[in-house]
């Protein structure tokens, strides 16, 4: 389990005295607090939960590693890409072109798709079968290409 992981990558960093990891895990461990508190009835958050909780967070980085590059913030966008190096530890890898085009195409086929009025049920589906591995934007890209 993923919370199982942070919580012992917690425990190294604070005797190995890694400040930067420490707090950036404290970061990750706080929107799995945030998810848990969605539902008081779960003890551990499932993976697929905090996977999302985790690329949210992931995507604020990246949204603020942008703003700070265009202010010319050097120093602060070298600090924010680690922190983000270290959040993309803990998320799975992502889907390749080849592979996003080769799951787009399987799901158009399967599910007889021919037309645009399909888009919602085909991005659907694959975000499903993506599991959270896919980039939102190539994926929308590429069913919109395959239905026109």
């Amino acid at each position: 389990m993923l919370e199982e992981r942070l919580n012992e990558d917690m425990k190294a960093a604070l005797k190995g005295g890694d400040q930067v990891r420490l707090s950036t895990l404290r970061m990750l461990r706080s929107q799995v607090l945030l998810e848990k508190k969605k539902d008081v009835s779960i003890t551990t958050l499932p993976d697929p939960d905090a996977i999302r909780a985790f690329q949210a967070y992931a995507k604020k980085l990246k949204e603020s590693i942008a703003e700070y590059r265009k202010f010319g913030k050097a120093g602060d966008v070298e600090k924010i890409e680690g922190e983000l190096r270290i959040v993309e530890e803990y998320l799975p890898a992502g889907l390749s072109e080849a592979e996003s085009r080769e799951l787009v195409r399987a799901v158009v086929s399967e599910l007889g798709a021919t037309s645009m009025k399909d888009m919602g049920r085909v991005m659907k589906e694959v975000q499903t079968r993506a599991q959270g591995r896919g980039d939102g934007k190539l994926l929308s890209d590429l069913v919109r290409t395959s239905l026109s």
